[in-house]
């Protein structure tokens, strides 16, 4: 039988749960779910309200989601939108996994818990976000999808590393932090270099 995670592979994997969230966060959601419903995941006895995440309903609703979120995300500008309408709804619901994963009986690591991992999706929204926007300034769909594809492999693979060696969850969420930093910096250079030589044709510069 499976050790119950430490607190070293709880917050790691609450990192990464958080990060993941703001890329796919219904497909976080599904996969937690499914790895309680089938004991993949051993977990200690305060965090015994994860399990919630495995209900058929929780389950189904969750799936329902994800298979529109992956057509809705193939589909140049129309990902942008849902990027848009997704950003209050990302950020709440990672910080509610990190709650959920984080939850040592104490208020006040409980609403740390809760800060940081709706930072975290924030952040990793934000980065998505940003470089699907400059992805949609090609006028060929295909880079878009192939795009969105990645971020399928990627999540779902990061999920299972994550599951399967909790130890490497908190190096898997550095990554994507840092990953997450890196697409937003790039995004705002790129939308500030594309928009701005934008005013310079319409003002008529060179």
């Amino acid at each position: 039988m499976e050790q119950p995670l430490g607190i070293v592979e709880i917050l790691g994997l609450a990192g990464s749960l958080s990060l993941l969230a703001g890329w796919r966060l219904y497909l976080c959601i599904l996969a937690t779910g499914l790895a309680m419903r089938f004991d993949a995941l051993p977990l200690p006895d305060h965090l015994e309200g994860l399990r919630a995440l495995a209900n058929p309903w929780v389950m189904g609703v969750a799936g329902f989601a994800a298979i529109a979120e992956f057509f809705a995300d193939k589909i140049a500008w129309l990902d942008s939108v849902w990027d848009t309408i997704h950003t209050a709804i990302r950020p709440l619901g990672g910080a509610l996994l990190t709650l959920a994963v984080v939850d040592p009986a104490d208020p006040v690591t409980q609403a740390v818990a809760f800060i940081l991992g709706g930072g975290a999706t924030l952040v990793a929204h934000g980065g998505k976000a940003g470089a699907r926007a400059v992805v949609n300034t090609s006028p060929e769909p295909f880079s878009n999808v192939a795009v969105s594809a990645t971020e399928d492999i990627a999540t779902v693979g990061l999920l299972y590393l994550a599951y399967e060696y909790p130890v490497a969850a908190a190096v898997i969420a550095v990554v994507l932090l840092a990953l997450a930093v890196v697409l937003l910096l790039a995004a705002r250079r790129m939308l500030r270099r594309l928009f701005g030589s934008r005013q310079a044709v319409d003002s008529g510069g060179p």
